[in-house]
């Protein structure tokens, strides 16, 4: 790919199939969401490539994901979850299937704790991989020493997933631009419906989505967050079109933000 050629890529989404087991801690257990399911939306909003993360639905088994990667072949890349006690070389067989981050969900349901943080940190840094974070963020103040001293890059769900929304002055917000003005933290813009108070549309979240395109779109992403687990009136494409422009009003912000970021740091 060239700078000209951004190539479209949602960063964030999961599939869910019933031949799989479903961990014993999982809060939730979507209907099934395959490959051949997802095609129409790709098609729809004109996305090329995706990034599979692992849903707290299958715990630690990965199997379900990375084989719905295979069959997006190059295009897809992955974020599983793997713990302090994953093998390296489990890391070095997943590295070359595409996957390029652990994920982290620090809300019912996660599969490994704070206190690995650090630890799988340190085990996943030779590969080249990133944490994902998913958190109230409210709570990012509290981390704050743990989080700067990550040896790997950090990525944060959701816009942060400020529930509910504060303003943007909140200390917790103020940390997460820091973060990201210092270079080493990316945000998804992605799942509003995590932590509005909004709907439909939202408008709680711009704040922050302006604070962070102004600051530092470089070191933003975009998703879909695709089957939209747990939401009751799911996102159409409609819906997902119309956030994208809102907060990403100008070619050169959606170029940037939906094609070459992603490929900086998924390695595409």
């Amino acid at each position: 790919m060239t700078l000209d050629e951004p190539v479209p890529t949602d960063t964030h989404l999961h599939f869910y199939d019933h031949r799989y087991p479903v961990a014993p801690e999982a809060v939730l257990r979507p209907p099934d969401a395959t490959p051949d399911d997802y095609r129409s939306l790709q098609q729809r909003l004109g996305l090329e490539r995706l990034v599979v993360v692992q849903p707290t639905t299958y715990g630690l088994d990965n199997r379900c994901q990375l084989d719905a990667m295979a069959a997006f072949g190059d295009a897809a890349r992955g974020v599983m979850v793997v713990d302090p006690s994953t093998p390296i070389e489990e890391l070095r067989r997943l590295t070359e299937l595409g996957v390029r981050g652990a994920r982290f969900h620090m809300l019912p349901g996660g599969a490994v704790p704070w206190d690995a943080l650090a630890l799988t940190a340190e085990r996943i840094a030779p590969f080249g991989w990133h944490i994902q974070l998913q958190l109230n963020g409210l709570e990012l103040i509290d981390h704050e020493t743990e989080l700067r001293s990550l040896p790997v890059p950090l990525v944060i769900d959701h816009i942060g997933r400020f529930t509910p929304p504060p303003g943007v002055e909140h200390p917790s917000v103020q940390l997460l631009l820091s973060l990201v003005e210092e270079g080493t933290t990316w945000v998804k813009l992605s799942a509003p419906y995590e932590s509005s108070t909004r709907a439909p549309d939202f408008a709680d979240q711009d704040p922050i989505v302006e604070a962070l395109t102004e600051l530092a779109p470089e070191r933003l992403l975009w998703a879909s967050n695709w089957p939209h687990p747990g939401q009751a009136d799911p996102l159409t494409a409609d819906d997902l079109d119309r956030l994208v422009r809102r907060w990403l009003p100008t070619p050169e912000l959606r170029d940037l933000v939906l094609g070459r970021n992603p490929a900086v740091l998924y390695d595409f």
